[in-house]
């Protein structure tokens, strides 16, 4: 781990692949891709933590996949985003900026 990379909170990867899937269609090196990318490499998902993710997400109904090719004409499985998977991106995001708000505030609190 870089001096950059933090560990995940709890409850903050399926956030943080639900915003990785809101711009589209992606296998799972690409979620982990994506998040490093848009974290500014901050944080680093590893596999043993990704996919079971992925997997409990599906079972909620919140993705669905299908088996494509890769970039690299490898047999991949793709995720997407479901509507209940939308849903979910917007309640989660919500709890994360009460969480992140009153974070802040319990930092400046004298």
């Amino acid at each position: 781990m870089n001096s950059k990379q933090v560990s995940l909170l709890q409850g903050t990867l399926d956030l943080l692949i639900l915003k990785a899937l809101s711009t589209g269609e992606l296998h799972g090196l690409g979620i982990s891709r994506r998040i490093e990318q848009v974290s500014d490499e901050t944080f680093l998902v590893k596999p043993g933590s990704l996919f079971p993710a992925l997997h409990r997400m599906e079972e909620a109904g919140w993705l669905s996949s299908f088996w494509g090719e890769s970039e690299n004409n490898r047999r991949a499985k793709f995720y997407r985003l479901t509507k209940a998977g939308r849903n979910q991106l917007e309640v989660e995001r919500e709890q994360w900026n009460r969480v992140a708000l009153g974070m802040a505030n319990a930092l400046r609190a004298t």
